[in-house]
């Protein structure tokens, strides 16, 4: 039988999500005038008060009334983290609209991809995103307006001679709110708030319909799971409204964009990082007194193991939850024993078609360092089966498979992969390779696609980079499959060295004193400089494979 979570549902939410913002902002503003919003990370001295972003947000609904931004109409974000991301969310949302965030790293073919695959008709863009965004727009006959936000330094103004139809956000803030203007009437069913890009469980990126309702309701869900499971069992006296929040994953992702959306419900005040720079990020907990941090592995790596974090008072830092891809027991203990203050590092698990997280801990104060993902969360059902389809009992690993009211309607214009991901009886197919224990803890153990088959074996390259990177003279890691004439596929090994001398034969020691034979990395180990990684870091093992060397590459 399927398993239902043990935690007590919340309501599905009916209320328009533009709606439900507007609301927390003015019961935020008019309860503390002065309180700020957002605070820039880069330069502190400059910020949004709850009051101010208020009007900010009608300001930018009532600009996109006037340039025919009507119901169901999408605006692509070509932005970092910026207070400007959520106000254009906000006016979108009201106006019956929604978005779709796109990265900065973009190049102006992927940003023509997208452009044109969400069907945007007006871009926001930053200033120094403007060169491209233009040359991928003249692809993309369906984008009509240009929006240009000065935010790579926030201490100038933009020149006066932009090129022509690109609209300053000065003149979109500066346009007065129409408080006359008739409400949309939104479908919270069916109207989409959020156009995620995703692979899914293979392939290339799709939009992921993310509605009022599936979004809104994660939020809820999260905020609750919180309020009741985590912060009070971390410190009675939490008050959430008083704790600042780091925003540094990236808004165009669902993590980045669901603890935006949760600081300003919570009514916190949000640091907001533009980009991962370490002193900015080290600075700002230091001077900021950040008690809780939401992480990628990337950054429990680089508190473990960048000499220069020393160089901070780190002493606030008390708590984390890292998400987004695996992050190993070994590194956690590492990032713990670097900075003793750390009481806990906790792991969730989710995904985009899910509008965020789909488990997350309840804290037991025994357990500073879980193995597992956490507990299914309100309003969640799930299990595992098998490649037959054949549902598994408790403890066997299989295919994870998810329903909740926080679902996408699916992958926007690709009804084939919507179909081959959620099926007629609405569960979701994660890919991901799984098993429950009786307790309803969810251990989440590799992706299915990216497992390692050794001899029948099944080898998951989580597994191995945890282990790598335990090793004190290793920084990052990564491990991918390639094809082996006697094995079927052999481990190969791409590593970061904190240690220039370290050696592949050192390495091999160090592995095959912990590992069963099939584990071993027979496949080879490659030096490298980085480990490339998405946005919400996510190892890009395709990447990795294609700068595999030629002799290596011969038998691929």
């Amino acid at each position: 039988m399927p398993i239902k979570s043990p935690l007590t549902p919340v309501p599905v939410e009916t209320q328009p999500f533009g709606t439900r913002l507007l609301e927390a902002i003015w019961k935020h503003g008019t309860t503390d005038p002065k309180k700020k919003a957002f605070i820039c990370a880069e330069n502190p001295d400059i910020y949004v008060t709850f009051r101010q972003l208020y009007v900010r947000c009608l300001s930018v609904a009532t600009f996109l009334e006037t340039h025919g931004f009507a119901h169901g109409d999408m605006a692509c974000l070509v932005l970092p983290n910026s207070w400007e991301f959520f106000e254009i969310m906000v006016g979108a949302c009201v106006r019956g609209g929604g978005i779709s965030g796109a990265s900065m790293l973009f190049t102006d073919y992927e940003l023509t991809r997208q452009f044109i695959d969400s069907r945007s008709k007006i871009v926001f863009c930053a200033d120094n995103s403007l060169e491209r965004v233009m040359k991928a727009a003249k692809n993309a006959k369906n984008i009509r307006t240009i929006v240009v936000v000065q935010v790579s330094d926030r201490s100038v103004k933009l020149p006066d001679d932009l090129p022509f139809g690109v609209i300053k956000f000065d003149d979109v803030i500066a346009t007065k709110p129409n408080l006359q203007s008739k409400e949309v009437d939104v479908d919270v069913k069916r109207d989409i708030v959020l156009l995620p890009y995703s692979s899914g469980t293979t392939g290339s990126p799709k939009g992921v319909m993310l509605t009022h309702k599936s979004f809104s309701t994660m939020l809820t869900v999260f905020r609750t799971h919180y309020d009741n499971h985590v912060y009070p069992k971390l410190d009675p006296n939490w008050q959430v409204e008083k704790e600042k929040l780091l925003l540094m994953l990236p808004f165009y992702h669902i993590y980045g964009v669901g603890i935006l959306c949760t600081s300003i419900l919570n009514g916190q005040t949000g640091v907001v990082m533009s980009h991962f720079d370490k002193h900015v990020f080290l600075r700002s907990i230091q001077n900021f007194k950040i008690r809780y941090l939401f992480l990628a592995p990337p950054i429990l790596v680089f508190l473990a193991n960048d000499p220069i974090v020393d160089k901070y008072d780190l002493k606030s830092l008390e708590f984390a939850l890292s998400g987004a891809a695996p992050a190993g027991v070994d590194i956690c203990k590492k990032a713990m024993k670097r900075l003793p203050n750390f009481k806990r590092i906790d792991q969730g698990y989710g995904m985009t078609e899910c509008s965020m997280c789909c488990t997350m801990p309840i804290i037991d104060h025994n357990q500073p360092l879980p193995d597992h993902v956490g507990t299914l969360m309100s309003n969640f059902e799930a299990k595992t089966i098998d490649e037959n389809g054949k549902e598994l009992p408790f403890g066997q690993p299989g295919e994870l498979c998810l329903r909740s009211p926080t679902l996408m309607l699916g992958y926007l214009g690709k009804p084939q992969a919507t179909a081959e991901s959620i099926d007629d009886d609405g569960w979701y197919h994660t890919g991901d390779l799984a098993r429950l224990d009786e307790n309803m803890r969810i251990y989440v153990l590799d992706r299915i696609k990216e497992l390692i088959k050794v001899k029948g074996y099944q080898v998951a390259p989580a597994e191995l980079e945890d282990l790598l990177l335990s090793h004190h003279d290793i920084s990052d890691a990564a491990v991918v499959g390639i094809p082996d004439e006697r094995a079927g596929e052999a481990p190969y090994a791409f590593i970061v060295r904190k240690n220039p001398l370290l050696t592949e034969q050192q390495i091999h020691e160090f592995v095959n004193e912990k590992v069963a034979n099939y584990k071993q990395l027979t496949g080879g180990i490659k030096f490298v400089d980085s480990i490339p990684k998405s946005a919400a870091g996510k190892i890009l093992r395709r990447v990795l494979k294609d700068t595999i060397d030629k002799k290596v590459k011969s038998k691929l």
